[in-house]
């Protein structure tokens, strides 16, 4: 039985995001509680996109190598261009979106550890694909979310990373023999089966920072597990982007690239003057759109599309281990039935009284 998404990730509702100035960070807006939502009913009764679609409803994402400025860029960019600001995704991303005050434990995230990667890359027990495939799936919920917002609203996004660029990583890792190539392959798979139902970003923003300087940053870092990166993985995922990633992303969406210390209002300047005149977004309209607010406000079917049913070591657990697992997740505060229905947290129920 491979390893998937196998709790339930969030449900199909979909409520507005929170929006706070001087800079908007993304919140939940996937709730259960929600009672109108996007669907057939509401395209027949005349809810458009394109209308709302202005000069800044895009979605950019600001890429780079690990401690590269990407956060604090793509923050300062949202408030300059009044776009929401998405924090890079982590192994946890989950937790946050469902509201969880505590982050669960791994056994309910993945089944993998950051930490665990850059103090034993080569960990036997196969942590390292492990924790790249849940990162591409969080990466791809994240970026569901992205699109979402920007239909549901018009208002753009700013994103550390995407799905799109998420393969640098594992380029890095297959090269420095982190991984089987067994599970590259799978990964390749993956990913051809998912990112195509996505539309790209409209443009990448690389902040291109030596690998030698990268490492410096990370041995100031507080995270101790960050100090021993080897320069050789720093620069790898430094070659994967410029040989790989930027120009094959170049084909469908525009380009910036700077050094690490680009100054904000420079980059908003730039974004001026592109024409954003290549790229599948040039080609759709208000029935594509409705087909992908659909796809996107669903986040069971997100998540199924990495699914592959496949085995491998690094992903595969037995059936009893899932079924403890499974049972495991169901027993905590909250988790037996669907958000709303659950009187050992509060929720108030008419039966029960």
């Amino acid at each position: 039985m491979s390893l998937r998404v196998f709790r339930r990730l969030v449900p199909r509702g979909a409520a507005a995001l929170g929006a706070e100035r001087p800079v908007q960070k993304a919140g939940v807006h996937v709730s259960a509680a929600a009672r109108l939502q996007y669907g057939w009913l509401a395209y027949v009764l005349g809810e458009r996109t394109t209308p709302r679609l202005k000069r800044h409803s895009k979605i950019i994402s600001v890429d780079g190598n690990l401690a590269s400025g990407k956060g604090a860029l793509a923050q300062e960019l949202a408030h300059k261009l009044g776009m929401l600001y998405m924090p890079e995704a982590d192994s946890f991303y989950l937790d946050r979106m469902n509201g969880e005050k505590q982050p669960l434990p791994a056994s309910f995230s993945g089944m993998c550890s950051l930490e665990k990667f850059y103090l034993e890359p080569n960990a036997a027990d196969g942590n390292s694909y492990r924790l790249q495939l849940w990162m591409y799936q969080m990466r791809l919920l994240q970026y569901s979310d992205a699109l979402q917002h920007l239909l549901t609203t018009g208002q753009g996004v700013v994103l550390e990373r995407s799905p799109f660029s998420d393969m640098v990583f594992l380029d890095a890792m297959s090269k420095l023999g982190y991984v089987r190539k067994e599970c590259v392959q799978h990964y390749q798979e993956v990913k051809a089966l998912s990112i195509t139902e996505f539309l790209p970003p409209h443009l990448v923003v690389y902040l291109d920072v030596p690998a030698e300087d990268v490492q410096k940053k990370l041995k100031q870092s507080s995270k101790s597990f960050l100090h021993n990166v080897p320069l050789s993985y720093l620069k790898s995922i430094e070659d994967s982007y410029k040989k790989t990633f930027l120009p094959q992303i170049s084909e469908t969406s525009e380009v910036l690239t700077y050094d690490g210390t680009q100054d904000v209002e420079k980059v908003a300047e730039d974004i001026e003057y592109l024409k954003f005149d290549k790229g599948p977004w040039l080609e759709q309209d208000d029935v594509t759109f409705h087909h992908m607010r659909m796809l996107v406000e669903d986040k069971q079917a997100v998540a199924s599309l990495p699914s592959i049913p496949k085995f491998l070591p690094e992903i595969t657990i037995g059936a009893h281990e899932y079924d403890a697992t499974y049972y495991a997740y169901r027993s905590l505060p909250g988790k037996k039935y669907a958000p709303g229905y659950n009187a050992d947290v509060g929720d108030k129920l008419i039966w029960l009284k």
